[in-house]
């Protein structure tokens, strides 16, 4: 695997690819990132999480995109486009190592419809159903549920992915997004920002679940779970 750091030329881009990417649209990123990886043919050989890049002295954010990129092949920069500092990730875990993580994961079940296969529910919306229109809905009880029905989620999953939550894990940012298809409704998620300490309990299955990335919408900046030495 390769773990990279991308970069965009702005002046690389088309008037309307610019106002894709800053504004966050992940299919346009999406699309943008698959020329890291020209001639492949198959399924989407990479991960990736976009960011607005910081200034190291005081983390305040230079307003420029910057995505992390983790793929089964080295990528190939695009001269005046896609600038990728990459490095080989062959990660050495240990059962019992403590990491620090990060994830933006699209927190989904599937609910059962008679006759018919599951659709999948935001776990969020769901959590935040049973609090009337009005108020209710901005009420820091109805906050609560929410980030409490993330949480579950994430620790619910940790053991088939590799690891256990010890301590609760931050939630940040929850997100909805429609992104526009030519024919058809809009493709609707969530997602939702994590951060925290997790504790290895496989470490082989944990390696795999970093290739293959944490639940769905992997295609829309989803899944990519960053790992580091605290």
């Amino acid at each position: 695997m390769y773990l990279s750091r991308v970069r965009v030329d702005l002046n690389g881009l088309s008037r309307g690819d610019l106002f894709d990417i800053m504004d966050g649209r992940a299919y346009a990123a999406h699309q943008l990132l698959w020329r890291l990886f020209p001639g492949h043919q198959g399924a989407r050989p990479f991960l990736f999480r976009q960011e607005m890049e910081e200034i190291s002295d005081d983390r305040a954010p230079k307003g420029l995109p910057l995505f992390y990129v983790l793929s089964d092949r080295e990528p190939r920069p695009v001269d005046g486009l896609l600038e990728a500092q990459c490095k080989p990730f062959s990660p050495v875990l240990e059962a019992g190592e403590r990491l620090a993580f990060r994830l933006r994961a699209n927190p989904t079940v599937a609910k059962p419809v008679a006759g018919q296969r599951g659709r999948r529910a935001d776990v969020l919306m769901a959590a935040k159903y049973p609090f009337e229109s009005g108020g209710d809905r901005k009420s820091q009880a109805c906050a609560d549920a929410m980030d409490a029905a993330a949480r579950g989620w994430l620790e619910e999953r940790a053991g088939a992915w590799g690891f256990r939550l010890p301590v609760a894990p931050e939630v940040g940012a929850y997100r909805q997004h429609a992104l526009s298809k030519e024919k058809g409704r809009p493709i609707r998620f969530s997602s939702v920002d994590y951060e925290g300490l997790l504790e290895v309990t496989e470490p082989g299955r944990l390696i795999e679940t970093l290739a293959q990335g944490v639940g769905r919408a992997k295609a829309f900046g989803c899944g990519l779970l960053l790992l580091r030495r605290p």
